[in-house]
Formats: structure tokens, C-alpha cells, sequence
């Protein structure tokens, strides 16, 4: 036992353990969130009885969410000083 926990747990593997831990959270965020608010996804039994709903206004909401809109207008560059420091030479 002391073998394996000496071979996993060494300084070298801890960004494999944050990687893998950071997409765990991502996915676990994605599906709590689609159970909580998600238009389409039904848990009870009283809200999967009414079948398929025309409720657009409320699936608008779920799609348009605040990371979206803040998103939308703004140019898709990671980092925009650098770029505009290697392309606007003065």
C-alpha cells in the first residue's frame, strides 16, 4: 500500500490530479445545472405528464444565460493586450 500511495501522490502527477478534478467540476456543474433549470428535463412525475411544452420564453432564458450575454459582443481573443501589442505596431 505504501508503494502505490509513494508512486501516485508525487509532486509530478498534481497537475494531472488538478486537471482531472477541474473537469470532474466542470461536468458536475453542467449536469446539476441542467437537473435545476433546464426546460426540458423533467424529474417529478407531475412536470413529465405534461408531455412536450411550447415554452419558449423560459427555454430563451435557459440558453441566453448571464456568461453569454457578457460574452456576445466582445472579440473572441484569449489575450487581447498581447495581440494588440505584436499586431498594431507602432
Amino acid at each position: 500500500m505504501a508503494s502505490s500511495v509513494n508512486r501516485w501522490l508525487r509532486p509530478e502527477v498534481y497537475p494531472l490530479f488538478a486537471a482531472v478534478g477541474v473537469a470532474v467540476g466542470i461536468c458536475g456543474f453542467q449536469l446539476v445545472r441542467n437537473i435545476c433549470i433546464n426546460p426540458e428535463v423533467r424529474v417529478s412525475k407531475e412536470t413529465r405528464t405534461a408531455g412536450v411544452l411550447e415554452n419558449f420564453a423560459e427555454g430563451e432564458k435557459y440558453a441566453e444565460h448571464t456568461l453569454r450575454k457578457f460574452v456576445r459582443n466582445r472579440t473572441p481573443e484569449i489575450m487581447p493586450s498581447i495581440n494588440n501589442f505584436f499586431t498594431n505596431q507602432k
